[in-house]
């Protein structure tokens, strides 16, 4: 692939810089798009946005150098390798809920309709931020014979990421990314279809995503921690997330008032 993409003079520009901050700002504008047609106050929703980009790039160092913890303390000198490497989607993902919910509480947005408005624009980044990963050659795959296996031959993603080089490997980059553009559609097809619920958008992406993520990591070639010997980082995360999900659909759904034009709707059909 093309982990760099060109240099003017001596500035070079790398194909995951690129991609991932195009990815924020892609998701960002998706999620101001839809916070404004719920009533949103535009301004904080979109400084919201930045405390977001910035707490998801910090936490996902911020797991990487945990998970990566004992390599560090052999070799000190692999931290600038490991701040050229995407981090870990998680740590990103968990700081930054962390940190929406303390913006939120202290401006008095509405929790669970901001959350919603946010949680396809980050799937939709997320989509984006992957094809960044391809090109860049982190986050590769095992070895395959599948003809849709893809090959890296650039030294410069060897030696930024490790990339194993020559070697037909599982795409799983392109398989995160079209299976978050497919929880996109269903949430958004679901926004469309029966009672909704606010939190019902954002929780069911924390539901659909630990599922997929949890399934792909087990295509995942690359180095990135393993709890109990068995599961990866990720899959424990995912396991976690998973219950939790299911718990907070089941609550919000039972502590929401009912839907007025639900009531109508029967009404007029008995």
């Amino acid at each position: 692939m093309f982990p760099l993409l060109f240099e003017v003079g001596p500035v070079s520009i790398y194909s995951y810089g690129l991609l991932l901050a195009t990815a924020y700002l892609v998701g960002l504008w998706y999620a101001s798009v839809r916070a404004r047609k719920r009533g949103l106050d535009a301004n904080r929703v979109t400084d919201l946005g930045i405390y977001i980009i910035i707490s998801a790039l910090v936490g996902a160092k911020l797991l990487l150098v945990v998970v990566e913890f004992d390599h560090l303390r052999r070799d000190p000198s692999e931290i600038w390798n490991l701040l050229r490497s995407a981090g870990v989607f998680y740590g990103g993902l968990l700081l930054a809920v962390a940190v929406a919910f303390w913006y939120m509480r202290r401006h008095r947005l509405p929790v669970w309709t901001t959350c919603d408005a946010f949680a396809p624009g980050i799937a939709l980044g997320q989509a984006v931020g992957r094809i960044g990963c391809l090109m860049a050659g982190c986050c590769y795959g095992t070895p395959t014979d599948l003809p849709w296996g893809v090959t890296f031959t650039n030294p410069l993603a060897a030696a930024n990421v490790g990339t194993p080089l020559d070697v037909s490997l599982h795409p799983t980059q392109l398989y995160e990314s079209a299976a978050v553009l497919a929880i996109l559609g269903i949430l958004l097809l679901a926004e469309r279809r029966g009672a909704s619920f606010p939190g019902r958008t954002f929780w069911s992406y924390l539901l659909l995503y630990p599922c997929a993520r949890f399934a792909i990591e087990f295509f995942r070639g690359d180095p990135r921690g393993t709890a109990f010997e068995v599961l990866s980082t990720s899959q424990l995360v995912s396991l976690l997330l998973i219950p939790l999900s299911i718990v907070m659909l089941i609550v919000l759904r039972r502590s929401s008032p009912p839907d007025p034009t639900s009531r109508v709707s029967t009404a007029r059909a008995a």
